[in-house]
């Protein structure tokens, strides 16, 4: 199940329920008798990854509390085309009415979930983890960091308060990668890492006398990784080195050759093609309860 805040999640639901439906659904409050009931099945129109069904759930019973909701798959299943991931009955109106945004949400977190497998199937048998980025849609990142986890990926941090990555617009800012590190060591927990993103071999020596937990190799060609990551655990066994930086399907595999602990993706979130998923009704009037 989705494990963001509940409360917080069913409030957004309410927004984005009010942002689609406004005043009413003239078409349906029109055209569909108050008292007709339908059975419908939602089903994928392409192979993929499963994820968000509990989300779609939640949408539904907003609209309203008596539809019935059943998942007939699970989070995180393989399905293909055709598969029927869900079922609804209850009110006609009601699941018209939130048909949109259940879809909406469930293709695009099942988009990343499929995305996500694709990239975590090509570093099979490697001991390195494929993780997120940051680069989210706004109002959905705790969806969408899910997804990547029913995906088989792993989270980065959430936000900018629950880590310190220190960037290279911090390193001019703060006048050099040791002085961030020092300045950053003495004000957070003794519980936090600390990491930074270095672009070449000096910046990578300074990252290390300085004490820096995690190095993030920025955009560095294959070779120079695999070079960065032999100097780097020779150095210290405790570092964890992360890649970052281009990484696409075709790299990815090349990528984790390298040594490194920790790949992260940019595409996992924000250019990935939503799951192409439909909803069917049939319906018959007065026989709703």
């Amino acid at each position: 199940m989705f494990e963001g805040n509940r409360n917080q999640l069913e409030k957004q639901i309410e927004s984005w329920l009010d942002e689609d439906l406004g005043s009413g659904d003239v078409t349906t409050l029109s055209t569909i008798p108050p008292d007709h009931y339908s059975k419908a099945v939602i089903h994928v129109k392409e192979d993929g990854v499963i994820a968000g069904l509990p989300v779609a759930e939640l949408v539904f019973r907003t609209v309203d509390p008596s539809l019935v909701f059943r998942h007939v798959m699970k989070e995180g299943d393989q399905v293909v085309k055709g598969t029927i991931v869900a079922e609804l009955e209850g009110s006609s109106r009601s699941i018209l009415m939130g048909e949109r945004l259940a879809l909406n949400l469930l293709q695009r977190m099942s988009g990343i979930a499929t995305t996500t497998h694709r990239y975590a199937e090509r570093v099979k048998g490697y001991n390195v983890r494929v993780v997120d980025t940051r680069k989210t849609t706004p109002g959905l990142r705790a969806l969408e960091k899910y997804a990547v986890k029913v995906g088989g990926g792993h989270n980065h941090r959430q936000g900018l308060y629950d880590a310190v990555m220190i960037k290279d617009n911090h390193i001019k800012a703060s006048g050099g990668i040791a002085l961030a590190i020092r300045s950053a060591r003495s004000r957070i927990p003794h519980t936090m890492k600390i990491e930074v993103e270095v672009e070449n071999m000096a910046q990578l020596e300074e990252a290390l006398t300085a004490g820096a937990d995690i190095i993030m190799l920025d955009n560095v060609e294959i070779e120079r990784m695999r070079e960065a990551v032999e100097k780097i655990k020779t150095a210290s066994s405790h570092v964890i080195v992360e890649a970052s930086g281009g990484v696409t399907l075709d790299n990815i595999r090349e990528i984790a050759m390298t040594g490194v602990d920790v790949i992260s993706a940019g595409a996992l979130t924000h250019s990935i093609k939503s799951l192409d998923i439909s909803l069917d009704l049939n319906g018959r009037k007065g026989d709703g309860a």
